[in-house]
């Protein structure tokens, strides 16, 4: 049925709202696609074909499991090669079409899912979210999946299917797959999974995670300040068990610029901040001087007031070697 000229402009103007930053209006657009249904899905497919960004990508897809049409199987199969957070989307679009009354359409998503939730080459919370896709079908079905699952042994994805909580399988999924060294595409889900998992792992675990994080950061400036704010709180969990395993990187980062840091270093920094920490602390003061906004003062105070604590809490008085450095290069602090 062809969609009248009104129809198709606020069709294309939904779509094109999908690469938007705002993500309020990505939300609306992705409902209301979902309320135009059908006559929306081939500008979708056309739109995903055109768009490098994963995060558009993502919600092209979730537009098109709102509105559960067979035409966009072929698009969700290719897009679960693409893993990450594009490929637990394409899961959820699949999800829609697997008991389709058209076969051929029914059995490829069919195919694609078992074959992604069995495949270890996968990220295991994508394999979750194949897995979790099939729930709809037969119990028979989901047993034998689940059977090969287990062959992952302790700790696999057959362990992770098996929590009754979905939410904490997918953070679970997440933590797993970042602790092996892959990241999701967004550091919302690994939030959540750090505030579970944080007060028991083991610290050189959190240490390759700061790494790894403050790598991604330097990769997708798009979410480099949300990666921050998760390394803050990496940082905030290591100080609160007295470890010092990442002290360097969170020395480095201080040192770094004059740009104010989430709390979260700071309270790191007055936690388990030693000497060698001073001196970078004072210079991250001395340069935030020329920040004359209420933020850039408020960041010198906090500095002041970390190099201050750590001072005293480590009693690293004025005669000390560092802090005649300090006194010369940068008067005025302490």
């Amino acid at each position: 049925m062809a969609i009248k000229a009104s129809a198709a402009a606020e069709t294309r103007r939904l779509v094109d709202a999908l690469a938007a930053d705002d993500d309020v209006r990505r939300e609306i657009a992705i409902a209301r696609l979902g309320i135009i249904g059908s006559r929306a899905v081939d500008r979708l497919i056309q739109a995903y074909a055109t768009q490098k960004e994963r995060k558009t990508r993502v919600a092209i897809l979730r537009a098109l499991e709102g509105i559960g049409d067979a035409r966009s199987a072929p698009l969700a199969r290719q897009a679960l090669a693409e893993g990450g957070d594009v490929a637990v989307a394409a899961a959820a679009v699949l999800r829609t079409v697997v008991s389709s009354r058209h076969a051929a359409t029914a059995a490829g998503a069919l195919d694609a899912l078992v074959s992604t939730s069995l495949d270890i080459r996968n990220d295991r919370r994508v394999r979750l979210a194949a897995f979790d896709a099939l729930q709809d079908l037969s119990a028979d079905v989901r047993a034998r999946v689940r059977a090969a699952l287990d062959a992952d042994g302790a700790g696999g994805v057959g362990d992770v299917a098996r929590m009754p909580d979905r939410d904490a399988a997918g953070a679970e999924a997440i933590w797993t797959d970042a602790i092996a060294g892959r990241l999701p595409d967004t550091p919302h889900g690994l939030r959540e999974a750090l505030v579970r998992r944080a007060p028991s792992v083991p610290l050189n675990t959190l240490r390759r995670l700061v790494d790894a994080i403050r790598s991604r950061e330097a990769e997708d400036r798009s979410l480099a300040t949300t990666w921050l704010a998760l390394r803050g709180a990496i940082h905030q969990a290591l100080a609160l068990r007295g470890s010092r395993v990442a002290l360097y990187d969170l020395r480095e980062t201080i040192e770094s610029g004059p740009a104010p840091l989430p709390v979260s270093f700071l309270t790191a920094l007055h936690v388990i901040g030693d000497v060698s920490c001073l001196e970078p602390v004072a210079a991250a003061w001395g340069a935030a001087a020329r920040d004359a906004t209420p933020a850039g003062e408020r960041w010198r105070q906090q500095l002041a007031s970390a190099f201050a604590a750590i001072a005293d809490r480590e009693k690293i008085t004025r005669r000390h070697a560092v802090m005649k450095r300090i006194a010369a290069k940068w008067p005025g602090l302490r």
